[in-house]
Parts: structure tokens; sequence; C-alpha cells
């Protein structure tokens, strides 16, 4: 490996090559086993005499921190020797972020640190029992070994031939495959030059707001809503307002006259999952056309739909090019993919580009090509009808499950699409939960969590927490077979059942 070695400091030359590599292996940068450069080469990468590092490795030979194996060369040993506080960054406190990073938590909660509304990030420790948590898709669906092929197959062709620098708006190839598949599974009107390939629709997002918004810019967003959406907005300097949400989507007559940009879940409202009204998109884009405003539809999830036919987009139906399309690829396949897309007006797309340049200049080439051709052959469309007969089965369970055994809890919010659905407490759970209605059910998610339950609370994807009382169930990582047990488990803790709150959930159901 390169090795460096500072010279500076006290004593002689031999004496400072000791102490750097001594400090290295203390501190666990030099790992046991790892072999150090042959004392010639080390010597002329310092520009000393060999007997100067033969002396500094004969001394930490001598001391057991190096071990030589003669005609292999010379080893860390393999006892592991670190100091009680590894290396570490420097720790003053005279360089603070804006104020705004100060308000925010060091660590966002896992189940709002990923895409848009996009899969939670990753928790630490098992995954629940239950698991109903939102926008996680099974990975034992993902095509794992098509994928593999397909990656395998770009790697001989193009790693070491094409290496250089790539185009911001994408894998042209995926730009044009994009703007296919979406044009047919979706009525987007796309062609190639539309689209902008992103690391997932939260750098969409994060694009499309730097382009657009200046500091003090007012942002819509919906309420109950997408939170990371919120804060990367009000990251960007926006002040950002949140509009109510009810039967048929976005209210248009509570949006603010100077909104710069609203931002939408039409198809799929996240988290309520009910569709935006053909007459509330009308009135919506008519809205934006007025006050000269621009609207961002995140089409999230809806490729998996359960029941009628969807409504346009309102990026088809958009005629003054007010409208940016956002979709991601991370339920349908992996999150770990890191891959979404945005579809763009003409008037934004020299912008798009060159901010997409400034931030990460573009993406991973291969998995661009790679999905390319995962596209064009079919495979993601026989993928997304597998996976949502997959789905539908456990939504359905769900569904059972609200309506036999907790009806009298719940109301379930209607939905035709997605991989979630919401329901709102009813006046017997309300009163269940006592007059602290959020701190109550709070705790009831707590202690089913402990149980191996996990549930989210609607009042999480709201910006004033005590508005909304309800449950938002996830069915993208539970198996079937154990979504009536725990929803059993659920209703009990919401009952307050004795002996329910406590009770551990078996390791293997």
């Amino acid at each position: 490996m390169d090795l460096h070695v500072s010279l500076e400091g006290p004593g002689d030359l031999a004496f400072r090559i000791y102490r750097q590599l001594r400090d290295a292996i203390l501190d666990g940068r030099l790992r046991p086993g790892e072999r150090l450069p042959p004392s010639r080469e080390l010597a002329r990468r310092l520009d000393v005499a060999r007997n100067t590092v033969c002396v500094a490795y004969e001394r930490l030979t001598a001391e057991g921190f190096l071990v030589a194996r003669v005609g292999a060369g010379t080893f860390v040993g393999p006892e592991p020797v670190t100091r009680a506080e590894p290396r570490a960054a420097p720790q003053g406190r005279g360089v603070r972020p804006r104020a705004f990073w100060d308000s925010l938590s060091p660590n966002l909660s896992p189940d709002l640190s990923s895409d848009s509304p996009d899969s939670p990030g990753p928790s630490t420790g098992p995954p629940p029992v239950y698991d109903f948590r939102v926008g996680r898709p099974d990975g034992e669906l993902f095509p794992l070994a098509t994928w593999r092929r397909l990656v395998a197959g770009e790697l001989r062709v193009s790693a070491v031939r094409t290496a250089g620098y790539r185009e911001p708006t994408g894998h042209p190839g995926l730009r044009e495959a994009i703007a296919r598949y979406v044009g047919v599974s979706r009525s987007v009107r796309a062609h190639t030059e539309d689209v902008l390939v992103t690391q997932g629709a939260q750098q969409a997002l994060d694009l499309v707001g730097r382009v657009l918004i200046e500091p003090g810019d007012r942002v819509a967003v919906e309420e109950p809503g997408y939170p990371l959406a919120r804060l990367l907005f009000a990251s960007l300097g926006a002040q950002v307002v949140g509009v109510p949400v009810d039967d048929e989507g976005l209210d248009v007559s509570a949006l603010p006259a100077d909104a710069r940009l609203v931002y939408v879940t039409p198809s799929h409202q996240f988290p309520l999952g009910t569709p935006m009204s053909l007459a509330r998109r009308a009135a919506l884009l008519e809205w934006a056309a007025r006050h000269d405003a621009v609207i961002v539809e995140d089409d999230y999830d809806s490729e998996f739909r359960f029941g009628e036919r969807p409504l346009e987009p309102l990026q088809s139906l958009d005629r003054d090019g007010r409208v940016v399309y956002v979709g991601t690829f991370s339920k349908t396949l992996s999150p770990m993919l890191r891959l979404g897309f945005l579809v763009a007006p003409a008037s934004l797309r020299p912008a798009l580009r060159a901010a997409r340049r400034l931030t990460d200049w573009h993406g991973d080439h291969t998995a661009q090509a790679a999905l390319a051709r995962f596209i064009d052959s079919g495979e993601l469309s026989r993928h997304v009808r597998k996976a949502t007969r997959v789905y539908a089965a456990r939504r359905e369970r769900i569904l059972a499950a609200l309506r036999d055994d907790l009806g009298d809890l719940l109301d379930l919010v209607p939905s035709t699409a997605g991989l979630h659905l919401c329901a709102r407490l009813r006046p017997d759970a309300l009163a269940m939960l006592g007059p602290d209605v959020p701190t109550g059910l709070a705790r009831v998610l707590e202690k089913a969590h402990a149980s191996g339950v996990a549930v989210e609370s609607l009042a999480d994807y709201c910006a004033e927490g005590a508005s909304q009382a309800g449950l938002v169930l996830g069915y993208g990582a539970i198996p079937a077979e154990r979504v009536a047990e725990g929803l059993r488990r659920l209703g009990r803790f919401l009952e307050g059942s004795a002996g329910t709150t406590t009770a551990a959930a078996p390791a293997n159901p």
C-alpha cells in the first residue's frame, strides 16, 4: 500500500519513521497482517538511506509491532494493538453550520432518511418481525441474477475502453428507455432530451430546488406530506408552507398566492394514498399558470396498481411547461441502486444539466447502462407485474384485518396504488389513548415496536404532529403470512389489553 510517513518532528530520521509507523499501528490505520513496503522501496520514497528504514523496522519488530517473514516481507503483527482513542479529525468548535442545520436532529429518523418519498434508509439492528414500515420494497423480489448478468456485461464492454467523465444528464440509452417506459406505462409526454437521470428522486428534488428557489421564496407542500421534501426546500432557504389535503387531493384554494413552487404527489398522495381528482389537477395547472409557479409532480410508486385505471398525470395535462415530473426506481427495484429521473420542460433543462454537473457531475454509468438494457428487454415490466401480484396479496390481508379485527378502531383511507395504506383512528381508539392523543399513540407504537411490530404514525408526516391521528401501514417488507398476527398484536396494544404490552415477538414465527 501507499504509506505516508512524515519526517517532521524531533529525533533522528530512524526515530521519526519508527514513531510514525508505531502510531499508525496503535490507532488502527495499519491493521494486523498488513504488509509494509520493502525497506528499499520506502527508503526511495522518503529519500533516505535504506539503513535508516531498516533501523526503524528492526525496532518495531523487537517491540512486537512487526513480524519479518523471510522471502515474504515485513508485516504488522497478528495481535491487534490499539489506543483507547482512535485517530480522529480535530474536534474544534470554531466552525459552525448555518442555523437551519443546527435545528435538525444530528441523525434524521431512520424512517425519514432516504429517497422521495422513497424507501427509508437502513436502520440499525435486525428488522422487526412484523415490519409495516413505509417505503420498503421486498428485497427478495429483486431480480438479482438478471441484474448481475447485465452489470457484468456492461463492465466487460466499457469498464476500461470508455473510462472518463460522463454526460450529466445520464446514459443516453437509459434516458431513451425511460422516456418510452413512462410514456407507455404512465402516459407521460417525454422525449430522450427531456429526461435527466438522477441518483434517486431526492436528488431530483434537490436539483429542481437549486435552479428555481431563491432564499425567501415560498414553497407549498402537502400537509400531511413527505418530510424530507419539506426539509430539503427549507435547507435551500425557502419559506415552506403546508397546504391541506382532502379526499380530492391538494386543496388548491388554500395555496398561497406568492408560492414559487408547489410539490405534490397526485397519483398516490403521500402518505394518505388518495389520488388527486381530475378537477383538482386542472385547477392546480390553471393556478400555476396564473401565478407563474412551477409544479413538481412526484410519482414515487404508482407502478403498483390494484384497482381503477389511473388518472392522467399532471405532466401530460400540462400545456404551459410548468410541471417537472419526478420518478424513481427505488420502489420497483431497490433503493440501493440510487436511480431516479426527472422529466423537465425545455426552459429548465440547461440549468438542471449545469446543476447536476456542479454537484456530482454524473451517476454510475455502468448501473445506468444495465438499467437501460433491463427496461428495453422487457424485464422491468415483467418484474413489476410479478411484484404487483405479491404486494396485492399482502394488501388484501391488511384490508381484511382492518375490516374484521380493527374496524372499530381504524377508518381506512381509500387507495388503489402503492406500497402502503393509511388508516385514521376512530373515536373509540382516540378515547383509549387519553386526552393527549399524540403522546398516547407514540407510547403504543413504541411498545408495539419493542414487541416486534413496527408501524408508523400519520403524525410523523405532519408539520404539526397533533393535526392528524392515524397509522401508515406499509406492506412491502412484511410476508403475507405475518400480516394478520402483526395487526392482531397492534390491535391489542391499541386496546390496552393486559399482558400484551410487554410480550416479546418470536424470532421466527
